[in-house]
């Protein structure tokens, strides 16, 4: 009965409700009337006006029932469910005014839930009409109106709370958390989580707790369906707001089997993939780093195998140009912690993490891999300079390694390599960054070791790829796991070897960038140098460029047709002839193993000084002072490195000697067995032409003082290598004579111990320091006799080598007998030859064709050198016209005197003469008016002037000037 006096708006809720006798027979539904309903809906769709009325009435009702409610008055609780059915019924047919209605209905949920939270039925009516809610806002009023933004926070704070609890009863957890979940579900589809960025960061903190709680509690979860089983979610943003359907959210029913665990991990799933998926890169990063909130909250770092599975899966879930976030915030958080102490769980997980995601077939287009592991590298060091034995540096050296499994551009690994690098020759120089310690000799080697291991880990990462059969599986029955499986794995983590793997096509690593790293094979710690020779060893067998190398399966070198063409295979054998970067990263290469077997002090370690393991200093290299004793600040670090190597070139023994006994051991013994025996296998051409002359000096020091007790062990060691590599190329160019003669002096040879094995490459991994074997305290047999005279004549004389090479017999016995030491091999290396230079370029003065190793010094008189290569056009004319010639051209520039130092000999070059650079003034300036030659060398090349066939342009040393080259004259053998 409408009463007099009462509000229309009134009238009409009041008639919504069943008769108060009927309230408790209205359930299970507890529905309004409908009938009635619908003028309500009608009425508040018809008069927008009116909404704000209707909704202060409806949240009044709310607080009323709540308040009774919890008393336990059971029809105040059917009341309540029936208002809350109206206000989901209001706000569903008034969708276009949905912000109306906003304040009243959130305040309502607010209420009902803090009050009646534990009962399921009024909890899932309360989310039914906050996810119509949510489907239909556009989220505006989030962070604008303060009333509306606390209400919605605490919605979801207490969805959330309901989202993550847990009771005794199983089926009243999942039930409960079921509802939690599905509203915010609803939260994370809805445009009130992404409207506002200042309050993503407090909506993101407040849900993921309920997400991630259940996936952190099973052992294993279910993959996400390609069909999603909530209703809601085939309407986010794919259709306009007015045309959404809101979804309501019912309990089970009673009798029914109740919803399992594995029901609520898909809904987590649902929602957490759906968050993810509609972000942008700096709402992932706050994404993950609400993720790490919840781990840190909850200790979820002790679970690696769930942590390394959601990082892969964030990943993957992100949009394709967002995923990068995902691993930098990772690393960010990483290094956060890079000073504690003793590192813990949270930073091992971590790392594990970023190792996943580095590893998993996800694309990450735009990662900056050299801010990666430019980070990777300086944590690495923060760890070192805390503990050397830190236990988090291996699963660092992981995640260096794994950078090499994602390759976006051709020099990507070479750009990487070139990074690691740089850092390993600036720890071995000048030892870890930062202020001495009492281990920092320890630290330095950790270090270098460290380095390496990540530097063979990225290689081998780039080139890992499977034998896939036609099934499309690999030869093994099942596929193997890989770090992105769709189910929480269960038990220990995946071998490193189970990840992702792909074909590369990517830049082999330069000789260049690599021969820098020779000097860590002397290195004055074992540890380091048997790392760095399972590395080199690595590099030499896969990594190395090998034109015009081939060597059969069966490790023969044979000739080739010449499929490639005479002038292809004239220009290749050209080059490894007359050599280019592999032949001079070999020169350097057995200058090394030559200092290292016959040195008595092989440590190439000019850092500053340090301080060694009894807190001592020790000043290491005097490569930073010159001969008068004055440092010098004109030399840069690299060209005192080359010059201080140089000199430990110059000084290395022609001859095994008791008073300077070398320091070699028997394991370092084996390492060069297994280099050299490496480099000829692989490197069969070149190897020969660099390495025969070495094994002959090598013989020749190992047999020189042969009374000498002290040093007979290792000198029996040395013929023993040499007579194992001369077998050796013996073999790999199929030359028995070779073969016959290396053997036999082998078995005559008294070594009493094998030589150690280097181990097998590891990649990626940080194993704990090799110990050394010492050789023999004595040895009473004299050295056996090895005829290297008469290999190197069956070499010369062999047909196989002749054809192969393209020397005639007599040019390859001079390759092969050259007089060899270390110092004309390093020389070698560093100094282009110019015979080879000639060949390709266009026959500059061998001053100008210097090495880039030796020349970096700051020379005006040198840079004006490089010619130009513009075409001359009315501009150089007017400037010749103008008297301007001299500063337009650089090539004449030569507007003030310089220095020069092409009269005196490069210290770098030559260590020992130690000769000061004689000022020598260049010619003066030459006068601003133009000459008449110069006018006319211009007109003469534009093809004005008379043509004599040679230009006049004059250089500003005339000792440098090209001959005249006339153009032959050709005459066709045809006619026209």
């Amino acid at each position: 009965m409408h009463l007099p006096f009462t509000p229309n708006h009134i009238h009409l809720i009041s008639t919504c409700y069943p008769p108060s006798s009927a309230l408790l027979t209205s359930g299970p539904e507890y529905l309004p009337n409908s009938q009635e309903l619908s003028r309500l809906t009608y009425y508040a769709s018809n008069r927008p006006g009116k909404i704000n009325k209707l909704a202060s009435e409806l949240e009044k009702r709310v607080r009323a029932d709540c308040r009774r409610a919890q008393a336990g008055n059971t029809r105040s609780r059917a009341s309540l469910l029936i208002t809350l059915y109206i206000f989901k019924s209001l706000a569903a047919e008034c969708r276009r005014d949905i912000s109306l209605l906003t304040s009243s209905l959130l305040s309502a949920i607010t209420t009902t839930l803090a009050g009646l939270s534990s009962d399921l039925e009024v909890a899932a009516r309360a989310a039914t009409v906050f996810t119509t809610w949510t489907t239909y806002t556009d989220g505006h009023l989030i962070g604008v109106d303060q009333g509306v933004t606390q209400d919605y926070v605490s919605c979801l704070r207490q969805f959330s709370a309901m989202g993550g609890k847990k009771v005794n009863d199983t089926e009243i957890t999942n039930r409960t958390r079921l509802v939690g979940l599905a509203a915010l579900t609803a939260a994370v589809h809805s445009e009130a989580l992404y409207h506002s960025s200042t309050h993503f960061n407090l909506q993101v903190t407040t849900i993921m707790p309920a997400l991630l709680t259940s996936l952190f509690e099973e052992r294993r979860a279910s993959a996400i369906k390609e069909e999603p089983n909530l209703a809601f979610m085939d309407d986010f943003r794919t259709r306009p707001a007015l045309e959404r359907r809101a979804a309501s959210i019912h309990l089970h029913v009673d009798g029914d089997r109740g919803p399992s665990s594995g029901d609520v991990v898909n809904a987590s799933l649902h929602a957490l993939s759906s968050i993810l998926g509609h972000s942008t890169g700096n709402q992932v990063t706050i994404i993950m780093s609400a993720v790490f909130d919840f781990l840190n909250d909850s200790g979820g770092w002790e679970k690696v195998n769930h942590c390394r599975w959601l990082a892969a899966k964030a990943s993957e879930w992100t949009q394709y140009q967002y995923r990068y976030a995902v691993p930098t915030r990772i690393v960010e958080c990483l290094v956060e912690g890079q000073d504690v102490p003793q590192s813990t769980a949270r930073h091992s997980t971590l790392a594990a993490m970023v190792t996943t995601v580095f590893t998993s077939p996800t694309p990450l287009v735009n990662l900056s891999t050299s801010d990666m592991i430019s980070g990777l590298i300086s944590l690495i060091f923060r760890r070192i300079t805390v503990d050397p034995e830190d236990l988090l540096l291996p699963v660092l050296v992981e995640c260096i390694a794994s950078l090499g499994t994602h390759v976006y551009y051709a020099d990507q690994i070479q750009d990487l390599a070139g990074e690691l690098i740089s850092r390993l020759l600036l720890v071995e120089s000048n030892g870890i960054p930062g202020p001495s310690k009492p281990n920092a000799e320890k630290a330095r080697s950790q270090a270098i070791r460290s380095l390496l291991a990540g530097l063979l880990g990225l290689m081998h990462a780039a080139d890992m790829h499977q034998v896939v059969k036609d099934d499309g599986l690999p030869d093994d029955k099942e596929p193997p796991p890989t770090g992105t499986s769709a189910e929480l794995p269960s038990g220990s983590s995946p071998a490193p070897q189970n990840v992702h793997i792909r074909p590369s096509r990517r830049t082999k690593i330069a000789p260049e960038v690599w021969q820098d790293t020779l000097v860590l094979l002397c290195d004055q710690d074992y540890a380091v140098r048997a790392d760095y020779a399972v590395a080199l060893v690595s590099y030499l067998q896969t990594e190395i460029p090998k034109l015009g190398e081939h060597v059969d399966v069966d490790g023969v070198k044979r000739m080739r047709s010449l499929a490639e063409g005479p002038s292809e295979q004239a220009k290749t054998m050209a080059a490894m002839v007359y050599g280019d970067s592999t032949t001079r990263f070999l020169n350097a290469l057995h200058a090394y193993v030559y200092l290292l077997a016959t040195s008595a002090a092989f440590d190439l370690h000019t850092g500053p000084a340090t301080a060694d393991g009894n807190g001592s200093s020790v000043q290491e290299g005097n490569a930073n002072h010159d001969s008068h004793g004055r440092r010098s600040i004109t030399v840069p670090p690299r060209s005192r490195k080359t010059s201080f190597i140089l000199r430990a070139m110059q000084n290395a023994p022609k001859k095994l000697s008791q008073s300077d006994a070398p320091s070699a051991t028997l394991s370092d013994c084996g390492n060069i067995l297994t280099v050299l025996t490496v480099v000829h296998e692989n490197l069969p051409i070149r190897g020969l032409l660099t390495g025969a002359p070495m094994l002959v000096a090598l013989e020749k020091a190992a047999r020189a003082d042969e009374a000498s007790i002290a040093v007979l062990p290792l000198a029996v060691t040395i013929q023993h290598i040499v007579a194992q590599t001369w077998t050796t190329i013996g073999r790999v160019w199929k030359c028995p004579e070779v073969v016959s003669v290396a053997e036999q002096a082998t078995l005559s040879m008294p070594l009493q111990t094998a030589l150690p094995v280097l181990p097998e490459a590891q990649p990626g991994t940080l194993h704990t320091p090799q110990i050394p074997v010492t050789l023999p305290s004595e040895m009473s047999d004299a050295l056996p006799a090895l005829d290297t005279n008469a290999m190197q004549q069956s070499l010369a004389f062999s047909q196989n080598v002749k054809d192969t090479t393209g020397l005639e017999q007599e040019a390859l016995l001079r390759r092969l007998t050259v007089y060899w030491t270390p110092e004309l091999a390093f020389r070698d290396s560093v100094e282009a030859n110019t015979n080879y230079d000639s060949l390709r370029r266009d026959g500059l003065s061998p001053l100008i064709k210097v090495a880039p190793a030796l020349m970096h010094i700051d020379n005006i008189s040198l840079q004006s050198l490089a010619r130009s290569t513009r075409g001359v056009g009315v501009t150089d004319l007017r400037d010749a016209l103008e008297g301007r010639s001299s500063i337009s051209n650089p090539n004449l520039s030569n507007r003030a005197p310089s220095i020069s130092t092409l009269d005196h000999t490069s210290f770098v070059t030559h260590p020992d003469s130690h000769n000061k650079l004689t000022p020598t003034k260049s010619r003066p300036q030459r006068s601003k008016l133009a000459g008449p030659g110069e006018v006319r060398d211009v007109l003469n090349k534009l093809g004005i002037g008379k043509q004599n066939g040679a230009s006049q342009l004059k250089s500003s040393f005339p000792i440098l000037q090209k001959p005249d080259q006339r153009a032959p004259v050709l005459t066709p053998p045809y006619k026209a």
